[in-house]
């Protein structure tokens, strides 16, 4: 966990995440990457130069069987951080009433909305999300092979129509730190209900770059490297 910090305090640095005063809605899925995020942006705001606070939030997708979210609840109260949970009905409406053949877009736009909306009104002007640096990679190649373009998520990003910053502290960090770190605390996971959970295009892409890394040496680091020397979105 000390070094996942180290690495997003100097994301956090580098791209100016935090500001004084910011309120900041993390968001919590319940998956690894979020929680670690969570539990590490807790223990920053004790030292951090900057003073800031922190919601924790959890949208429930509606999935069938749905989710457990006690241990995030747990969690939170031990961090002393708040914690809401939102009902959604995003998983019936995308799977049962759309039938989607290729949900994952249509849900990501819709809980992008959701996310929005209750960030706003838990009194937020900042959106903290747990991308780490391995999203940036598959998301550059996902842009490039699926789409034909060049371009990935921007460490911050703000959205004009709902005045809402996007900041992505684990940017710097690659998913084994978060992995280890979420390991070594045993902190909870409470795994996806999604009926596309593991079976997507990101997980084709990561594992093409799995077996390009084995030719290609560091070839994560330098994609991350090209965005930050081409400046591309923000990079």
């Amino acid at each position: 966990m000390q070094r996942l910090m180290s690495l997003m305090r100097s994301a956090m640095e580098k791209y100016n995440m935090i500001e004084a005063g910011d309120r900041i809605a993390v968001c919590v899925s319940g998956g690894k990457d979020s929680v670690a995020l969570l539990y590490a942006l807790a223990q920053l705001r004790r030292f951090y130069p900057i003073p800031f606070e922190i919601e924790a939030l959890t949208l429930e997708m509606g999935f069938p069987g749905g989710s457990d979210f006690s241990p995030v609840a747990d969690l939170c109260e031990k961090l002393e951080v708040p914690y809401t949970l939102k009902p959604t009905e995003i998983g019936r409406i995308v799977f049962d009433v759309r039938r989607e053949e290729n949900p994952c877009s249509l849900c990501a736009r819709m809980r992008r909305g959701a996310l929005h909306d209750a960030a706003k009104a838990l009194g937020c002007n900042k959106i903290a999300l747990g991308h780490h640096l391995d999203d940036a990679a598959e998301t550059f190649y996902m842009n490039l092979l699926l789409g034909g373009r060049i371009g990935c998520f921007s460490p911050v990003g703000y959205l004009s129509n709902k005045d809402l910053y996007m900041i992505r502290p684990m940017v710097l960090a690659f998913e084994r730190d978060v992995s280890r770190a979420v390991g070594r605390l045993s902190l909870p996971v409470v795994k996806s209900k999604c009926p596309a959970d593991g079976n997507t295009k990101r997980q084709e892409v990561k594992e093409l770059i799995r077996t390009l890394e084995k030719d290609y040496d560091r070839l994560r680091i330098k994609t991350i490297g090209a965005l930050q020397r081409a400046g591309v979105d923000g990079w």
